[in-house]
């Protein structure tokens, strides 16, 4: 976050990018590495003009369908205490694709 201030990416938006990095960071630690304090966890930020933000988050797991994870609004997933990141992320960024099998998510904020 210090990066994007820095580039001045982020003004007026910094909340909605913080909450989509963080939940993106979170799912890397949790399920790309599996809590493994010996796995890294990659972040790479650019920021332009004409492009906005570009935030891309990786990590060493196998991946996932980012088309099978549970709609947190939907049923009994409503009352779950996880399983919101996915959701918060598409809902806080203008753009967000998912690269490598689901093991890089890259998130876009004009």
């Amino acid at each position: 976050m210090e990066m994007a201030r820095r580039m001045d990416c982020a003004a007026g938006k910094e909340f909605e990018i913080e909450t989509a990095l963080r939940e993106a960071l979170a799912n890397a630690i949790l399920h790309g590495c599996k809590n493994d304090p010996t796995k890294k966890v990659q972040c790479c930020v650019s920021c332009d003009e004409e492009h906005g933000l570009l935030i891309v988050v990786k990590d060493p797991g196998t991946g996932f369908d980012p088309v099978q994870v549970p709609d947190p609004l939907v049923g009994e997933n409503v009352y779950s205490n996880h399983g919101r990141g996915i959701f918060l992320i598409n809902q806080l960024m203008d753009e967000v694709r998912f690269e490598r099998n689901g093991t890089e998510i890259h998130m876009r904020k004009y």
